[in-house]
């Protein structure tokens, strides 16, 4: 039998396409009376399916063994496996790079690439594919940008520091900067600071604003502008799902290119890349919790609706924001 550990074990198995195994821990409390039972209940694949795998030694425990098809259950017990990787359409866009050391990586994500895998989007995203490019199995993600959302990700080269720079962002350390381009409004009037409380309910694809204390504040400044649409720079101070994208509909000029605001038109289709959301995370400084250093980064990215506006206006194809 198995023991039961308290600690996370590092993973038995390596990477597949920058993609970490998956890990499960056993309940504590359970009545399974063994490892199959509960992670077919679990993981909700289908008993066949579960079944194929411990018969193919592909999940296994601590000690990298396969797990026994009646293995007892073990609250606490530890057990990885391999996702079956989706079909997945390739994001035909460059991921750059703005920065590297020994610490962390800057990099400056095109539209539609998702930031960490999820979901239907696991080996093209922008961790795995740094994994795969750079070569850095252990590099992780500080945080996230929407995958519709363009622009600069902090990622962190040492497992052990990876906390440090997520803290950053937790305790609001980190000054970014957005830019936009959106319709043109000549009553309204910025720049201004937008607070609002905006609520984000799990299996539902929009954020929405609620009564209550706020808990979003973005600044919002015109930069310049050009017939029917403008370009904006977006400052937040906090970081509420879809923050910007809801607080720039709110104010009756909804970012271009949005599926969700001001009306849901459901999720991109794959392989769709005609209509970037015109939103780019443009800066991001902070000072490095490990070196001191101040650290202050640009996108190299344009938003093509403003860049390309002719194209844009003419219903052009669109592209990665580059």
């Amino acid at each position: 039998m198995r023991r039961r550990t308290t600690r996370i074990p590092p993973a038995p198995l390596p990477q597949r396409e920058g993609v970490d195994p998956v890990r499960v821990r056993l309940p504590v409390e359970g009545s399974w009376g063994t490892v199959r039972e509960h992670l077919v209940e679990r993981l909700a694949v289908g008993a066949g399916v579960i079944d194929g795998m411990l018969d193919a030694g592909l999940i296994v425990g601590e000690d990298g063994l396969p797990v026994a098809a009646d293995a007892a259950y073990v609250p606490g017990l530890f057990v990885w496996f391999h996702r079956e990787l989706p079909d997945e359409e390739p994001v035909p866009f460059d991921l750059g790079i703005v920065y590297r050391d020994e610490h962390i990586v800057v990099a400056d994500k095109p539209h539609f690439l998702a930031t960490t895998p999820r979901g239907s989007h696991v080996a093209q995203t922008a961790l795995a594919r740094l994994r795969r490019e750079l070569g850095i199995p252990t590099l992780g993600a500080a945080h996230r940008l929407d995958r519709l959302t363009a622009g600069l990700v902090l990622f962190t080269v040492r497992p052990e520091e990876r906390g440090a720079y997520q803290s950053l962002f937790r305790d609001r350390l980190v000054r970014k900067e957005y830019e936009a381009v959106a319709p043109y409004r000549e009553s309204l009037v910025l720049p201004r600071t937008v607070r609002s409380r905006i609520e984000k309910e799990r299996g539902v694809m929009a954020a929405r604003e609620v009564p209550g204390e706020p808990n979003a504040v973005s600044r919002i400044q015109l930069v310049g502008q050009r017939e029917d649409r403008a370009r904006y720079r977006l400052v937040p101070s906090t970081g509420q799902t879809h923050q910007l994208r809801v607080h720039m509909n709110a104010l009756g000029v909804p970012i271009l290119g949005d599926p969700l605001y001001p009306v849901v038109t459901g999720p991109v289709p794959a392989g769709d890349f005609r209509r970037p959301l015109q939103l780019l995370a443009r800066v991001l400084e902070f000072t490095d919790p490990v070196t001191g250093r101040k650290h202050s980064f640009v996108s190299g990215r344009t938003l093509e609706a403003w860049s390309a506006y002719e194209d844009w206006a003419a219903g052009g194809p669109g592209g990665s924001g580059q």
